[in-house]
């Protein structure tokens, strides 16, 4: 899990390991194959109306700069231990809670960067409004959070454990 601390990224060994096999994947293997869907493109002609010349192009742009992502966040990134499982709430926790009290309404989330963010559970980053206001409460507390219109809403920390991929 994550956490971003003044340009530093708290990592477990598990996700700094596979961060590492996606970036040493995208500047070896990746490149290649990318270098050769431009140079196969190239020789079919005219550039100007060659569709998948700019295709390959576009991709490797999209590449190059998932490649400058990992590197920045691996060079920031301190490898630590998963959170404790303690009941307060910090990156690398999936927490649930309930608005304004109201235990009827719940949401159940992961609070980690972007870099985990999945299709089986809702992740919110830890400088979202949400994710700050929550970090370093314990269940059965109540936080408080801005809303984009200035308001503020209220939330109740129901559970707080440690993610498990």
């Amino acid at each position: 899990m994550t956490q971003t601390s003044e340009n530093v990224t708290w990592l477990t060994q598990e996700a700094y390991d596979k961060l590492k096999e996606e970036l040493e994947y995208l500047t070896g293997p990746a490149r290649t194959e990318i270098a050769a869907k431009i140079a196969a493109a190239r020789e079919e002609g005219d550039l100007r109306e060659n569709g998948g010349y700019h295709a390959a192009k576009e991709e490797q742009g999209k590449q190059e700069l998932r490649v400058r992502q990992l590197t920045q966040l691996l060079e920031n990134a301190k490898v630590g231990e998963a959170p404790a499982a303690d009941g307060a709430v910090a990156p690398g926790m999936v927490v649930t809670i309930a608005f304004d009290g109201d235990e009827d309404d719940t949401l159940t989330f992961l609070l980690a960067s972007r870099e985990y963010a999945s299709a089986d559970i809702e992740t919110y980053s830890p400088q979202s409004p949400l994710g700050a206001g929550v970090i370093g409460h314990k269940v059965g507390e109540d936080a408080e959070y801005e809303l984009p219109n200035g308001k503020k809403a209220s939330v109740r920390i129901l559970e707080a454990k440690p993610y498990t991929a």
